[in-house]
């Protein structure tokens, strides 16, 4: 098996038995990324010098037998929201086209403590505000499984890369489901962790009370083996959780026998029915069957409030976006637009005019949506709302957890759609975040794991594993479990049943 197409599990192993070298690994990946990214677009910066440079470094380590980690030396791509020191970080976003930060991101710090050298910056819809990647400054990014296909967003490159096997790794955040619908529909796993379970500091942020970075990988081992590294308290982040992780690798591989007997899994009511593809629910409607063949005991709960969960995000985000992106005023750093004709312009005008170039339509429709909420006469009876509202959803949550260990459903309501299909119908594509904003409104954990491929159109779906807070554990352990059960039934990674990305292999 080629070097690109191995997990990150399995490439560390080789490291630490001599097979192979960061240097190769980099390398491999490095022509990959050379070979299939015109097509893909997953990445906007690629660092090859610094890449390598940092793979020789964990050669060096690996030599004198004093490896950073387990991951020392496995290739990682990082989502362009995240600030990484003397590389570019745009957000997606012409306001921020050039910006090199001079810190790192708390998670980036970690993950090149870590000693996994880091490949360049992946795409994303502007400022994370999207579910398709169509939304970026700098051109979408198209799904490995069909290149005329959206891969979710606003993750999409992250997946993508990991699905086009250009990095093992990436890392990604979600805010209402950023990381878990790219990897439902890119067939990849995407794990967001419980609120404040990993550092936000240096995530240059579009809803504070929402955002969470988490890992994006091929299975779930994987991303426990990730998140145990980018992890666990950080005094720069005032929203950060003081205590430590739970064991994520040891209840992955407790997963991974397959066994789930005394789990209680609770299917979620709200989340299926009218506007659900029908092959994503056959495809869930399965994995739900194996996890009561490997003992697990299957019950409904209701979450009513679920219904208004969709409201309520896109009350709360837009009003917590437009406090944050206030920053971007031409003044201090990014984009500076004089106007036309205007030498002489005032601070206001150019701050106009550079927010009118600098910004997109999706984060302008978001502005105006979030000022609006926010505005007096207006902020009890919308944001005030919608935070009551957000409190009856986490009851919901607690309730549920009453009667269950873990929730489940399917990721996503539907497999990758066309690129253009939905841009000029933002309700249509605010609804493929259905299922997954609901875990960021409470703040509680969950992770997407590839439930097979579509009847109708043979694409990949997911199925997405909820947690109590502080439980990511019970997310790798049922998530690892259904992921065994399901590699029996496909004979093999689904990854290895993508087509060929024009002529390139697969």
């Amino acid at each position: 098996m080629s070097a690109e197409r191995r997990t990150a599990a399995e490439l560390a192993d080789a490291l630490a038995a001599g097979e192979t070298t960061s240097v190769e690994l980099t390398r491999a990946s490095l022509d990959r990324i050379a070979q299939v990214d015109g097509v893909v677009h997953a990445f906007l910066h690629v660092d090859a010098e610094s890449a390598l440079a940092q793979a020789e470094a964990s050669d060096a380590r690996r030599a004198a037998g004093t490896p950073a980690s387990t991951l020392d030396g496995v290739p990682i791509a990082v989502k362009d929201v995240l600030a990484t020191e003397g590389l570019p970080t745009t957000c997606g976003s012409r306001i921020l086209e050039g910006w090199v930060p001079p810190y790192d991101a708390t998670v980036v710090a970690r993950v090149k403590a870590a000693g996994l050298p880091i490949l360049g910056k992946t795409n994303m819809d502007e400022f994370a505000m999207g579910s398709s990647t169509e939304h970026s400054a700098y051109g979408p990014t198209h799904n490995p499984w069909d290149l005329d296909r959206i891969p979710g967003g606003s993750g999409g490159g992250s997946a993508a890369a990991v699905a086009a096997h250009e990095a093992p790794l990436a890392l990604g955040t979600d805010t209402g489901g950023s990381i878990r619908q790219p990897g439902a529909v890119t067939g990849t796993v995407g794990m967001k962790p419980t609120y404040g379970g990993v550092s936000r500091y240096g995530l240059v942020a579009l809803a504070n009370s929402l955002d969470q970075v988490g890992p994006v990988t091929r299975t779930v081992l994987d991303a426990a083996l990730l998140h145990e590294v980018i992890g666990g308290h950080d005094r720069k982040d005032s929203t950060s959780i003081d205590q430590p992780l739970p064991a994520l690798v040891e209840a992955a591989r407790q997963g991974a026998t397959g066994d789930l007997s005394g789990v209680r899994i609770g299917v979620i009511t709200e989340l299926a029915g009218d506007g659900w593809q029908p092959g994503v629910m056959t495809r869930f409607q399965e994995s739900v069957d194996l996890m009561v063949k490997a003992g697990a005991e299957v019950v409904e709960v209701s979450c009513p409030h679920f219904v208004h969960a969709l409201a309520t995000y896109y009350l709360i985000l837009p009003a917590e976006a437009s406090s944050n992106l206030a920053k971007f005023d031409a003044m201090r750093y990014g984009l500076r637009v004089w106007p036309e004709g205007r030498p002489d312009a005032s601070a206001e005008e150019v701050m106009r005019a550079t927010r009118d170039a600098g910004f997109g339509d999706e984060v302008k429709r978001r502005i105006i949506l979030g000022t609006y909420a926010l505005s007096s006469g207006y902020y009890d009876a919308y944001y005030g709302q919608a935070q009551k509202v957000r409190t009856l959803i986490a009851r919901d949550f607690e309730a549920a957890f009453e009667r269950a260990d873990v929730l489940v459903s399917p990721t996503a309501p539907t497999t990758a759609f066309r690129l253009g299909e939905k841009l000029d119908d933002p309700i249509a594509m605010y609804l493929n975040d259905l299922a997954t904003i609901p875990a960021n409104l409470a703040g509680v954990p969950g992770i997407s794991v590839p439930s097979g491929l579509a009847d109708e159109d043979g694409l990949p779906a997911g199925v997405q594993v909820l947690a109590p807070a502080l439980a990511d554990d019970r997310c790798y352990r049922v998530g690892a479990a259904l992921e065994a059960l399901l590699l029996e039934t496909w004979g093999g990674p689904l990854l290895d049943r993508a087509p060929g990305l024009n002529g390139a292999p697969a």
